[in-house]
């Protein structure tokens, strides 16, 4: 009996190329994950120089996740997951109220951002204060944008 050296090849190769696409295939298909039971929020933070959130040149940033656990890159990531939960995510009340801060006129702006998920849901928030004072006394001393 004479053997065929390609024949022989050609079998060995097909096996292979078979063999390792059903192995593949069933290293993709592994079982989903269970879904959280907690929404995701995770931010992120910025405080950029700039009138335009845009084009604005980031001086710090941090990440923020609050669910489940108050964790990320942030200094004190509990109590900014705190004031989030007090305004629903609504960045645009952590700035509400009147300043009892007195600031120069001096025109240097600065940009906060926040980017990311809050409770399941996307959020995009920017706002642009004269200068650093302005801001720090807009801010009421909130937790959330001090880093």
């Amino acid at each position: 009996m004479r053997r065929n050296s390609h024949a022989i090849f050609a079998t060995i190769t097909a096996s292979t190329l078979l063999f390792g696409g059903f192995a593949t295939a069933t290293a993709q298909a592994a079982p989903a994950k269970a879904a959280s039971l907690y929404a995701p929020s995770a931010l992120v933070l910025t405080v950029a120089r700039g009138e335009d959130p845009l084009t604005a040149t980031v001086e710090r940033a941090v990440t923020l996740t609050c669910a489940p656990t108050a964790e990320g890159t942030h200094p004190d990531p509990a109590a900014a997951c705190k004031e989030l939960a007090e305004v629903r995510g609504k960045f645009s009340e952590l700035t509400a109220g009147p300043s009892n801060r007195t600031c120069t006129r001096q025109w240097d702006p600065v940009v906060v951002t926040a980017h990311g998920v809050w409770q399941g849901k996307q959020v995009q928030f920017s706002t642009t204060y004269g200068n650093a004072c302005e801001m720090a006394g807009s801010m009421n001393d909130n937790a959330v944008f001090a880093f």
